[in-house]
């Protein structure tokens, strides 16, 4: 069973990185705007970032695909990111192929075991926790997004 974090600390960080004070939550998170799927209004999440890529970033929807988040980058790719020093820069969204997912889950828990095994206990996703091989489906439960900045 998968605990939500209360909707009050995951906002918490919002106002940071809208006055330009994002650099201070580190690297490993980030703010990404989107637009909601029916009302076309814009919407924040902050965000744990999985690995990075020259010039992408990699988020995991630990919510899996019913995340809010997740369903409106789905519809609507085009989003805005906040990283560190990087302020409302234009950036588009993907959701990566269950495999290449999986492959990117397997790396990051292997170079991050400790972090892994954290997560797996937060998001009850034993998969993380467990060193045999990830199963199939877990891209399905744990799906993961590249978001390439546009400039």
């Amino acid at each position: 069973m998968v605990r939500r974090m209360p909707r009050w600390l995951a906002r918490a960080p919002i106002p940071l990185y809208r006055h330009g004070l994002g650099w201070l939550l580190g690297s490993r998170i980030m703010m990404l705007e989107h637009r909601g799927r029916l009302s076309g209004k814009r919407r924040y999440a902050v965000l744990e970032v999985l690995d990075r890529e020259p010039g992408a970033l990699i988020l995991v929807s630990g919510y899996g695909p019913s995340s809010q988040w997740f369903r409106n980058v789905g519809e609507t790719p085009e989003v805005r990111v906040w990283h560190g020093h990087v302020r409302a820069t234009p950036a588009r969204a993907t959701v990566l192929p269950a495999a290449e997912a999986r492959a990117i889950l397997a790396r990051y828990r292997e170079a991050h075991p400790r972090t892994a095994t954290s997560l797996g206990k937060i998001l009850g996703v034993a998969d993380l926790i467990d060193p045999a091989p990830l199963p199939p489906d877990i891209a399905d439960r744990l799906p993961l997004v590249r978001i390439r900045r546009s400039d």
